[in-house]
């Protein structure tokens, strides 16, 4: 058990997503599993046993969910054993990285977006290849600043749940390659900047290069919450709420409806 606490505190030292899993009670009195651990990683592997391989394939799935959500909760699990049915207690607890946001195209709307970004405790990269805009004058807060071609750059990252991506070159030349492989990964949220009219002709364009109705469906577009923007810091902050909505299950709609229930 000491030694899956020191691999959980080493995880979360290089921030890395995974979940805890012991049982809490349950078993027929069985005191054997009581306090039992296992750690879940995001590709579903595991290390460590609650002390029963079905009781384990039945956790490790749920454990995995809370990854992303950080939630922390106890279910009971029904397992079959020679003598009848047994029920598990266990209690798992979600660490999910830190929330990244990816900014790919360093423009005016970028410089705000980073900085409410890393308001909020995201860790920001900034992507662009156009070395004159993407400097460290310009992104003082940035955690990172990458002038390469953005899809080689995403093509090489940990893309998962608690990544957000948000592109903002208005150029099809860089746009529709990262989305490409974005859209190929488990992201939290993707949003291209652009008009409906761009969208749909974006859309268009990419469904020609292979991609599906349901990837397209991923793609905020137009980004952000419509909250009336006119200028790159209402822009920004309409994108940075929307990932935000996004990242705690909520849509536009229920945004909207919240204050009428």
């Amino acid at each position: 058990m000491n030694e899956l606490y020191e691999e959980l505190k080493e995880l979360l030292k290089q921030e890395k997503g995974v979940a805890l899993a012991t049982v809490v009670g349950g078993g027929g009195g069985d005191e054997e599993h009581a306090g039992a651990n296992m750690l879940v990683y995001p590709n579903k592997s595991a290390r460590g046993t609650l002390g029963n391989a079905a009781l384990d394939a039945l956790v490790i799935e749920d454990a995995r969910q809370t990854i992303w959500t950080g939630q922390a909760l106890t279910r009971t699990y029904s397992v079959e054993s020679e003598t009848g049915a047994l029920a598990f207690d266990v209690f798992i607890e979600g660490y999910p990285p830190p929330p990244t946001l990816i900014i790919v195209g360093a423009g005016h709307i970028a410089i705000p977006l980073t900085i409410f970004a890393k308001t909020l405790n995201y860790r920001v990269v900034i992507v662009d290849a156009r070395a004159a805009f993407a400097t460290r004058e310009r992104f003082p807060l940035a955690d990172e600043l990458i002038v390469e071609w953005p899809d080689e750059v995403v093509e090489k990252m940990d893309l998962n749940p608690s990544t957000s991506v948000a592109v903002l070159t208005h150029d099809p030349k860089f746009d529709e390659p990262t989305l490409k492989v974005v859209l190929a990964r488990n992201v939290g949220y993707v949003g291209a900047i652009g008009s409906r009219k761009t969208k749909a002709e974006r859309d268009e364009r990419l469904k020609k290069q292979g991609l599906t109705a349901e990837q397209l469906a991923q793609i905020h577009g137009p980004i952000g919450l419509n909250i009336g923007a006119n200028n790159p810091e209402e822009t920004a902050l309409a994108i940075m709420a929307e990932i935000v909505a996004r990242r705690h299950g909520k849509d536009a709609a229920s945004i909207l409806n919240w204050n009428k229930k």
